[in-house]
């Protein structure tokens, strides 16, 4: 990585900043925690405003926390606290259907994956990527959203009850 993009993306979003509270008030209940990987702030935004505050009526509201930087999005993906995780498969210099694969291979319990790729045709690469799921750009708000609310049950399902 060249020392200028090292820069602007340690600038950007090297460390996770959560889109909305990071801790949600008692009162509250819980929240969907999702992980945002892509290095341009134009495709993070398209998503945040897809998903909304809560992608489905019958899921809770959404802690969305985005990363521009391929080291951040792992350090964070690493503590386990992400329900849904959403990469850009056309970031740079690593692209988001190698990290999915990447953390499918190294995360225990990796949570589900939505994948954006470049364009419908990709769709061999999410499978490829092993992404549960995959929406091409342009982005589809309902599309986005759907998919994150498909995936946050899901995960639900797949929890051990409490």
């Amino acid at each position: 990585m060249s020392t200028a993009a090292a820069q602007a993306g340690s600038s950007a979003a090297s460390e996770h900043r959560p889109a909305v509270a990071a801790r949600p008030a008692a009162d509250e209940g819980p929240r969907l925690a999702v992980a945002l990987y892509s290095d341009k702030s134009t495709t993070r935004e398209k998503v945040r405003r897809a998903v909304g505050r809560r992608p489905a009526a019958d899921l809770p509201l959404v802690e969305i926390s985005e990363f521009a930087t391929l080291p951040a999005l792992l350090r964070a993906v690493d503590t386990g606290r992400f329900d849904v995780l959403v990469l850009d498969g056309e970031a740079a210099p690593a692209g988001g259907l190698g990290v999915c694969r990447q953390l499918h291979d190294e995360i225990y319990d990796c949570p589900p994956v939505l994948v954006l790729t470049g364009r419908p045709q990709d769709a061999w690469l999410a499978a490829w990527s092993r992404a549960e799921a995959a929406v091409p750009h342009p982005l589809d708000p309902r599309a986005v959203a759907d998919a994150v609310a498909s995936l946050a049950r899901r995960r639900a399902a797949a929890a051990p009850p409490a």
